[in-house]
């Protein structure tokens, strides 16, 4: 399947979120939200939406990883408008298993397509890349993915380059993510590309998100760093730390005190 050439920069964009029976609801929720929230900010301006979104899947009929029965879902088109977003998501577990029929069907059908910039381009939220990979849609692209299938993206497609750590990852008409909320940065900053910074600000503030992160920025916070361990007060400390980073040289003494005591 190939996607008509040469298609107008202002043509209204179809966004296909594929969707599989457990597909991790915020993994897709998230960004569709941004993108009705951005229609609606084009709308209030006296501009048309630019963005028709559809829910597709090998079965009609299925359950979301929370346990919402989803219905209604759109087989999975024979032929694509122009332009589209493919959006492919991730499944609940440390791993995929490619063995169930509805995920065969995917893969089947994923692997007829043809990505092109402007006309067909692939955006993947956490796992959403594993699949893409098994369905030989990421040789030589440089992609991320959620921390915990890092290892697993990279043995499906070896000829990929996989980033580590990186909230998401550009390399056009491949456009991923590392995983749940980081779909929506990703999303944020398409928006921002097609529709325009303001309107993206607009979508962020209205998704009460604090601060757009960038493809730059690590998936892992610092905020959550070093915090495998049991001990309250050490706890304590690093929450004061985070909230007033100026302390720190307030509490290295006791931290190394603690560190010499009790080998932490």
């Amino acid at each position: 399947m190939t996607p008509p050439e040469n298609p107008q920069e202002d043509a209204p964009i179809e966004v296909l979120f594929a969707l599989l029976p457990d597909s991790l609801a915020l993994d897709w929720a998230g960004p569709a939200e941004a993108l009705r929230i951005a229609n609606q900010a084009l709308q209030a301006q006296g501009l048309p939406p630019r963005f028709v979104l559809r829910f597709v899947g090998p079965c009609t009929d299925q359950v979301s990883s929370v346990g919402l029965r989803l219905t209604g879902i759109e087989a999975l088109p024979a032929t694509l408008h122009k332009p589209t977003w493919l959006v492919l998501v991730g499944l609940p577990g440390k791993g995929i298993s490619t063995t169930s029929e509805p995920l065969q069907a995917l893969l089947h059908w994923l692997r007829g397509l043809r990505l092109i910039d402007h006309q067909l381009e692939l955006i993947t939220v956490c796992a959403g890349s594993v699949l893409a990979a098994h369905a030989g849609l990421l040789a030589r692209r440089h992609v991320t993915t959620h921390h915990q299938h890092l290892e697993e993206l990279q043995a499906v497609e070896p000829s990929c380059h996989v980033v580590a750590n990186r909230v998401f990852v550009e390399d056009a008409p491949v456009y991923s993510s590392a995983g749940v909320t980081t779909g929506i940065d990703l999303m944020l900053h398409r928006i921002a590309c097609t529709c325009g910074e303001a309107i993206a600000a607009q979508v962020a503030q209205t998704m009460v998100v604090a601060m757009r992160r960038g493809p730059q920025d690590p998936e892992l916070s610092p905020f959550l760093s070093y915090r495998n361990h049991l001990h309250p007060a050490l706890h304590r400390v690093q929450d004061a730390i985070g909230s007033q980073p100026s302390t720190v040289g307030r509490w290295t003494p006791w931290l190394r005190w603690r560190a010499r005591r009790h080998a932490i």
